[in-house]
């Protein structure tokens, strides 16, 4: 079995050899001009994983195996790294970051795991806690990520109670801009709002961007079933009154 998984990666590393030297397309790449493609690759790969589509999520992970094998054959052509250099460098830290597997570290469970490995990266030079999570990730994204990162240090609720207190607290306090018609104040108490919404889910263990995609898919999916059963009936959106419209949406409900 291993020996199997070995030769498929060596295939692919010869492709890329060749298409390197050979396509037109291929050669004219660069680490920046495959950026923006990877993120496209990444976001299908999540959509995959949501649908639950195995031959999908197949596809859109042999996409992605493909970028980090382009990666390292550009660095290796630039005299930087290369493939087995990007290989050694995630095992190494991955046995560094895993003292109670490959060292004499004992831990309870989960939790202790992640507050470790906060602890190791300060160690390893970092400044801050927060300094490894991405500027450019997506805001809903990035406030679950930070929030899991100081949680790791401790920097955390009692428990959810105190959490959804507090949601009901910005609620509050956003009402109260908006009775000042302060649009800079709401702005900032809607994101208070957003951001303890998101602590909460976490207490719920809920991943709040896979709830909210969940959602966006089932809005969409019942909007254009209210669509078609409106073409169906030989009217238009356009000309249909909201009370008309509720029908319709009530009716996607049943079959969505």
């Amino acid at each position: 079995m291993m020996e199997a998984k070995l030769k498929a990666f060596e295939r692919l590393l010869l492709i890329m050899d060749e298409l390197r030297e050979k396509c037109p397309w291929d050669k004219k790449q660069t680490l920046q001009s495959l950026r923006h493609l990877t993120i496209e690759e990444c976001y299908e790969l999540t959509d995959a994983i949501l649908d639950e589509n195995h031959e999908d999520i197949k596809g859109e992970l042999g996409d992605i195996m493909l970028h980090l094998v382009f990666y390292s054959k550009i660095a290796s052509e630039q005299g930087q790294f290369d493939v087995a250099d990007v290989l050694n460098t995630v095992s190494d830290k991955l046995i560094h970051r895993h003292p109670h597997i490959y060292g004499d570290v004992e831990v309870k469970d989960e939790e202790e795991v992640k507050a470790n490995w906060e602890k190791l990266k300060l160690k390893e030079g970092k400044t801050s806690i927060l300094q490894g999570v991405p500027k450019s990730l997506p805001a809903l994204v990035k406030a679950t990520r930070i929030q899991d990162k100081v949680k790791g240090v401790g920097f955390e609720w009692d428990n959810k109670d105190q959490v959804w207190a507090k949601v009901e607290e910005e609620i509050a306090e956003l009402k109260v801009e908006e009775l000042a018609n302060d649009k800079a104040k709401m702005e900032a108490e809607f994101g208070d709002v957003l951001f303890s919404l998101i602590n909460y889910a976490r207490w719920l263990d809920i991943n709040p961007e896979d709830a909210l995609e969940k959602t966006n898919k089932k809005f969409i999916r019942r909007f254009q079933w209210m669509e078609d059963a409106m073409r169906a009936d030989e009217k238009s959106i356009s000309d249909m009154p909201l009370e008309e419209m509720d029908v319709y949406w009530e009716r996607s409900k049943i079959k969505n």
